[in-house]
């Protein structure tokens, strides 16, 4: 009897080792899970940030080299627009005296 009890105990610290190394490779399992996911939302993270950045470069470039019409068109607004239209209201010079 006492070699079935040793036996007995040999096989129930066997069964408790692989339970405990099962959980433990369980615990590994699921942070490499995460660590998968995780890593995954930083590469999808990655590339948005990418192409915002070159669509920003892209921007940029574009409008530094549009030309600005707004100030041709201010420029020639103001050329319209002289002192010659308020002459009338002017106080005539005085006649030279004799």
């Amino acid at each position: 009897m006492n070699k079935l009890d040793a036996m007995g105990k040999e096989a129930l610290g066997r069964v408790e080792e692989l339970v405990s190394a099962s959980k433990l490779n369980e615990l590994i399992r699921k942070r490499e899970d995460a660590d998968k996911k995780l890593n995954t939302i930083l590469w999808v993270l990655a590339i948005i940030g990418a192409v915002a950045a070159v669509a920003a470069i892209a921007y940029a470039v574009y409008r530094f080299f549009t030309p600005d019409y707004l100030d041709d068109f201010e420029d020639d607004f103001d050329d319209d627009f002289d002192d010659d239209f308020f002459e009338d209201e002017k106080e005539p010079e005085a006649a030279p005296a004799e």
